[in-house]
């Protein structure tokens, strides 16, 4: 086991945690995950409270290893919180709201509690509200984007806001050189989200997938563009027809958007309840959705230009500790 305080904490063997990636990190990705010696992450955003048990005890027949789930705070329905917190999972990462609000809710239920953040100031109050680790998300993740900063300045930052609480490093990883690098930072760790939806037990669509493996770092943008079901939230995706049709259009506002409301697809997971998939959905083309799938948000961050092939998650888990292990005793060792 490496010897960092995320590993530590939880028991598990690699400073590899898998990105709570909404519609897409669900058991199958996670199970593997864990299965290899980082920690899953099952993604609960759309998910019912009946999805949740369901979506969980899934993973837990796959794995007894550590495991967590995500929350989104802007999808807390009725009876989310309560089945998240009932869930038998080590920890619950919590992501885009007010720390001192939600934190105390899930530590009652004895669960660890990570909190996400995207600035240094907002993991300081998270650590005030009790959280036991913070994730250091840098604007060069994919996904929904909490702050503006870089990762490699964001995580120095947040080391230096919370002291030696543990912290993991979001955005722009996908090898061992990044996390080998995010260590030097002083993060216990990285979390994986875009190299791991390209793998095979991913729930993203096969031709997602495909996008991400020949995708260059530039054609990511950081944008309000899909914002139905989660306004005015910034997050990075790939650059598609759909967003240059909107540059065209003049980049006009929600509401004056071209083909706006209408329906692109529809949902066939039967543990999520969500309204009509609409153009500018905040879902992504995952494999259990039907419809115009070029049209959906095609989620990724910077790090897609690193990610060459769709491989078995496990593979992918172990292939990036060897390689953080090559880097860190063959190179950085030696310079010491």
């Amino acid at each position: 086991m490496w010897k960092t305080r995320f590993c530590e904490l939880f028991g598990v063997e690699l400073p590899i945690m898998l990105a709570g990636m909404g519609t897409i990190a669900l058991a199958d990705l996670a199970a593997a995950v864990s299965e290899a010696g980082g920690m899953g992450t099952v993604a609960l955003a759309g998910f019912t409270p009946e999805g949740i048990h369901n979506e969980i005890a899934a993973a837990r027949r796959l794995t007894k290893k550590p495991l967590a789930c995500n929350v989104l705070i802007p999808f807390l329905q009725p009876g989310v919180a309560e089945a998240a917190a009932a869930a038998p999972v080590d920890a619950v990462t919590l992501f885009w709201g007010v720390p001192v609000e939600h934190v105390a809710r899930f530590k009652k239920a004895g669960k660890k509690v990570i909190w996400q953040c995207g600035s240094a100031e907002e993991a300081a109050d998270a650590k005030r509200a009790g959280a036991d680790m913070i994730i250091a998300q840098g604007v060069e993740a994919g996904g929904h984007v909490r702050g503006l900063v870089s990762t490699l300045v964001l995580v120095p930052q947040v080391r230096d806001a919370i002291g030696d609480l543990p912290m993991l490093a979001a955005g722009g990883i996908a090898d061992g050189r990044g996390l080998a690098a995010m260590l030097a930072l002083g993060a216990d760790g990285a979390v994986f989200g875009t190299r791991l939806l390209a793998s095979r037990e991913s729930a993203a669509h096969p031709s997602y997938k495909d996008r991400i493996v020949n995708a260059r770092a530039e054609d990511t943008v950081h944008t309000k563009l899909y914002d139905m079901g989660w306004p005015d939230a910034a997050h990075r995706v790939l650059r598609t027809a759909v967003y240059e049709e909107w540059e065209r259009a003049g980049r006009p506002e929600s509401g004056k958007r071209p083909g706006e409301n209408r329906v692109i697809g529809t949902l066939k997971h039967a543990g999520m309840a969500m309204p009509p998939l609409v153009k500018y959905t905040v879902m992504p083309p995952a494999e259990y959705l039907e419809g115009e799938l070029d049209e959906f948000a095609f989620y990724a961050g910077m790090s897609c230009a690193l990610v060459k092939d769709i491989a078995p998650a496990g593979d992918i888990v172990r292939r990036i500790a060897a390689e953080a292990r090559e880097v860190i005793g063959r190179r950085l060792a030696p310079l010491a």
